[in-house]
């Protein structure tokens, strides 16, 4: 049975948390995830469920958060005409494909490597939100053909290796193909629809020996559902302020941050 001490701060600092993510999720288009991995892993360690699966349990309750998280943000934007659900559909295929190829990949691997993936993807993530700039392109229209089979599993891959929506990913190769930053914004979400649900689903089969209480597959059901509370309830305002005011210096604040969070992943990583 765990300690309730332990238990009552964890629960007060997930919704703390919970809240955040949602407001990022509507405003920065990176995805409550990106958040919410590291927070997981530090309060489950905490509480003594460290073990080589522990990342899984992270990855695996990050993204059932973000089902409910991208569709409330991807509802939110379709209201004010944003997103290009044309994109969504002509993705969808390969982002799944690359979604469940991801659940199957972390199932195998241990805790410690997906902190070192984590760390690393979370750094370029961070230092692209820093330095980035909106005029940047490698094309003026969303990549077709082998370009688009290649990029539409990857992103899925990678996300899910990183318990993230289709933000961290999914806006920056939108706003690089020439989409405008608002819709991007608006249809990242969509793909974290299409990246969560699946994986989800297959992180429900993954058998975890070392779990908190609540926990199926690698799902932890009370950590999911203190979560979207948060989001459900803070998502709509992230979305209200993403179309009322200019984001950057916030994601700059935002970049310095993740970079630190990165960091002293890959720091646990390495020397434990």
């Amino acid at each position: 049975m765990p300690d309730l001490t332990l238990l009552v701060p964890m629960a007060l600092m997930l919704v703390i948390i919970g809240g955040f993510a949602g407001v990022l999720a509507g405003l920065l288009g990176v995805g409550g995830g990106i958040v919410l991995v590291p927070a997981f892993y530090y309060a489950f360690f905490s509480l003594g469920y460290a073990s080589d699966q522990l990342m899984q349990i992270c990855l695996a309750t990050s993204l059932a958060t973000i089902i409910v998280t991208s569709i409330r943000s991807v509802l939110s934007h379709h209201k004010k005409g944003a997103v290009e659900w044309d994109i969504l559909k002509t993705w969808l295929p390969g982002i799944v494909v690359g979604a469940v190829i991801g659940v199957l990949v972390a199932a195998e691997l241990r805790s410690i490597i997906l902190q070192a993936v984590f760390g690393i993807l979370a750094l370029i993530i961070g230092l692209y939100l820093g330095l980035g700039r909106s005029e940047w392109r490698l094309a003026e229209e969303m990549p077709k053909g082998i370009k688009r089979v290649i990029l539409s599993p990857l992103l899925g891959f990678l996300s899910v290796l990183m318990g993230i929506g289709g933000g961290s990913f999914g806006v920056p190769t939108m706003t690089l193909h020439g989409r405008p930053i608002h819709k991007a914004v608006a249809t990242a979400a969509g793909f974290g629809v299409i990246i969560a649900v699946p994986s989800v689903i297959g992180f429900l089969f993954v058998p975890v020996t070392v779990s908190p209480p609540g926990t199926i597959g690698a799902v932890n059901i009370p950590a999911f559902l203190l979560i979207i509370a948060m989001t459900m309830i803070t998502t709509p305002y992230g979305v209200k302020l993403a179309h009322a005011m200019d984001p950057k210096p916030l994601k700059r604040v935002f970049s310095v941050f993740l970079i630190l969070v990165a960091l002293n992943m890959l720091r646990k990583a390495i020397f434990g």
